[in-house]
């Protein structure tokens, strides 16, 4: 989902601002819907309240009109003689006949309706004399009057009793409840979002200590980590921040290290290209031979210098994840029968042998020439430490999915130590394991780190199987001809 542009000019709120409103509006709805629902409640209790008492009103009434008209008097004498006699209180008793009429009504003064009184009695008479029970109120400033009307039997005439009763007591109090609302719910706003402000102060310190550390890292202190606190989730943000930062130092580091070593490797050739051609055009009088082995000379560094460069740019290109293959066809016991007859000169030039212990068919899809190069550069490294008189041993074999090629020299092993760097750029163990001259490179160290991108490339594993003194096993794994293919038209 992407995220809501900023509008120009206009500086983003920061998060305790945002949680602070968004906590204040999340409290605000319900107390106000709680508000709402109280005052309506309590004001349907409080007219509920108003009914019922006028209700008890009317049926007093009735019942003293009817134990009055028992006395042998007529229904207009008894109607009377109860409404004076009676009194109601707040309650004021109208009644009319069956045309509407009104026949009798408590005193205005006795009912407390005050200047509503007339009104009142207006609205009673104009009503229709067939109207239902129903309660009803009738509005007014102080209030308004409750009415509540019911029908009596008397004899054989009908007549419309009607109870109002004033409402002023209750609109005071709900304009109370209204004025205590009114000023509760933004002081109880008010005292929230000041709470949530200083929780969101105190859960974001950690945030705000980790900004002032993350500005403080450079590339110059890179072993600076954020601090790690607060709740799981800052203490996640910080691990995976703190991680990144731990590849980042180690990608700065490997590259200084590239960097340097590349340096290193390159100063050798360069330096004797000009010092040989320095030599050279110092002395005007040389003879042909000596310009022969001048130019040798020159050659040779600037071939180990173009190896080097060569090297370089294939594992950049590997890194980079752009080391296309120009896959075909192959058959991995020819392209290791050719690698060993490749090296079996240089493994005589030191006094080292190389054998074919087994071989298996093995149909392969992947790049020709890497793979010579991959196998050329194990056999190289093998030759490289191996004493004289000793022998190099290349066997291959099948597992289920892939095939395996073996390179076993019987040298001085590689050191535990520096079994685990083995396979990085221009490393070189030359402490614990000995080489003597003669090799098909120079030993700049990137011939296994080279050969182990070159098996990856091909969804392969070269690892190093066993290494002790007298015994060392690089293990190269490739996948069988269907996994390979597929492996190669992902890549590509």
């Amino acid at each position: 989902m992407p995220s809501t542009p900023v509008s120009p000019g206009r500086a983003p709120s920061s998060l305790r601002t945002q949680i602070t409103i968004g906590y204040t509006a999340a409290l605000a709805l319900p107390l106000i819907v709680f508000a709402f629902l109280c005052y309506v409640t309590f004001s349907r209790a409080l007219v509920t309240r108003s009914d019922a008492f006028i209700g008890d009103a009317l049926s007093v009434f009735v019942r003293e009109v009817a134990a009055e008209r028992m006395q042998a008097r007529s229904s207009l004498d008894a109607i009377h003689t109860t409404l004076n006699e009676v009194r109601f209180r707040d309650v004021r008793v109208l009644v009319r006949n069956s045309a509407g009429v009104v026949v009798a009504s408590t005193a205005e003064t006795d009912a407390g309706l005050g200047g509503d009184g007339d009104r009142v009695l207006t609205a009673l008479s104009g009503a229709d004399a067939n109207a239902d029970t129903l309660p009803r109120s009738i509005p007014a400033p102080d209030g308004g009057v409750r009415v509540l009307t019911r029908p009596v039997m008397l004899g054989n005439e009908r007549f419309l009793v009607s109870g109002a009763y004033p409402l002023r007591d209750l609109a005071a109090v709900l304009s109370q409840i209204r004025t205590l609302f009114i000023v509760a719910i933004p002081l109880l706003l008010l005292i929230a979002a000041l709470g949530a402000y200083l929780l969101a102060q105190r859960s974001l310190a950690p945030v705000a200590a980790m900004a002032t550390r993350a500005e403080e890292i450079t590339a110059q202190n890179l072993d600076q980590r954020l601090p790690v606190g607060g709740g799981a989730e800052l203490m996640g943000l910080a691990r995976v921040f703190n991680e990144l930062l731990d590849r980042v130092e180690g990608a700065l580091e490997q590259q200084r290290r590239f960097m340097a070593d590349a340096s290193h490797e390159m100063r050798t050739p360069t330096a004797t290209l000009r010092a040989e051609a320095e030599v050279t055009l110092a002395r005007e009088h040389r003879t042909e031979a000596e310009y022969r082995e001048s130019v040798h000379v020159m050659l040779q560094s600037g071939q180990r210098l173009a190896r080097l460069v060569d090297d370089l740019f294939l594992l950049a290109r590997a890194d980079a994840g752009h080391l296309a293959l120009r896959a075909e066809p192959v058959y991995l016991e020819e392209l290791v029968h050719d690698a060993v007859r490749a090296v079996v000169q240089v493994g005589e030039r030191r006094g080292v042998s190389v054998e074919l212990r087994h071989m298996t068919q093995a149909p392969f899809h992947g790049d020709r020439a890497l793979l010579d190069r991959l196998l050329l550069n194990l056999l190289d490294n093998a030759i490289k430490y191996s004493p004289a008189g000793s022998t190099v041993e290349v066997v291959m074999g099948e597992v289920p999915g892939a095939h395996i090629v073996a390179v076993i020299d019987h040298g001085s092993g590689i050191s535990p130590n520096a079994q685990a760097r083995i396979f990085d750029r221009f490393y070189r163990s030359d402490a614990a394991r000995v080489r003597t001259a003669g090799s098909m490179t120079d030993g700049a160290g990137l011939g296994l780190a080279i050969a182990r991108r070159i098996a990856v490339a091909h969804g392969g594993t070269l690892e190093l199987a066993v290494s002790r003194p007298g015994l060392t096993e690089f293990r190269l794994t490739l996948p069988s001809a269907a996994a390979a293919a597929a492996t190669t038209a992902y890549d590509e």
